[in-house]
């Protein structure tokens, strides 16, 4: 019986106590305790991604007629809240752990799940209505699942931090080329001196070269 504030779930390992506002489970609380190594956490883009690969799983595996729609729609719903951040204290795995990324799979597989059983009206930790790993992660694995999220995520990231600080980047060394294309200095090649250069040239280059790089990152995107 697990003391107040406290909740026991079990797996095919045997039981674990869960805090019971948790939306994880066994899995995740035993990896809590097996991966206590640096106290980083996954970046929210890596969990947003989690999220968009069990919703659309979901909603393949409902139109393939292997799901009960009852359950997938609660599933989905779940997972867009996954998408939307909503549940991102619940992914409290360190980001170092089992090289495959099973604890993580499994870390969302029980968020989506507990969360999905509170929409249908059950209570957390009731394996009874949707289950991570029957229902959440249907016709998937670990090594499918991790592999995908850390490239979406990658693309979320392209699109969403390093595009954007591109862009910036590359208006401020405009901004500074124009402001010093009056100031002329010595240039330098070979350790020598070489010929006169404007200062606005050299800022120039370097916007050309952050200009040049914002391509490949949208090339990488397949835009």
């Amino acid at each position: 019986m697990a003391s107040k504030g406290f909740r026991t779930e079990s797996d095919s390992m045997g039981e674990m106590t869960v805090p019971s506002h948790a939306y994880y489970g066994a899995q995740t609380a035993r990896a809590i305790e097996n991966f206590p190594i640096s106290g980083i956490r996954k970046h929210s883009l890596l969990i947003q991604a989690m999220g968009m690969i069990k919703q659309s799983a979901s909603e393949t595996n409902m139109e393939l007629g292997l799901l009960n729609k009852k359950f997938g729609r609660a599933i989905v719903k779940a997972a867009q809240e996954v998408i939307d951040g909503k549940l991102d204290d619940h992914f409290v795995l360190d980001v170092f752990q089992t090289g495959s990324g099973t604890s993580t799979n499994m870390n969302t597989n029980e968020v989506i799940a507990n969360r999905a059983n509170e929409i249908l009206g059950s209570k957390k930790g009731d394996k009874s209505g949707v289950h991570p790993n029957d229902h959440v992660n249907m016709g998937q694995s670990s090594n499918d699942v991790y592999p995908t999220a850390v490239h979406v995520a990658s693309i979320l990231a392209i699109d969403q931090l390093l595009l954007p600080g591109l862009k910036n980047l590359h208006r401020a060394l405009n901004s500074k080329a124009r402001q010093f294309d009056k100031i002329v200095k010595i240039g330098r090649t070979h350790l020598q001196d070489a010929t006169p250069v404007r200062l606005g040239q050299e800022f120039g280059g370097y916007a050309s070269m952050i200009e040049h790089g914002t391509k490949r990152g949208q090339y990488a995107q397949g835009e």
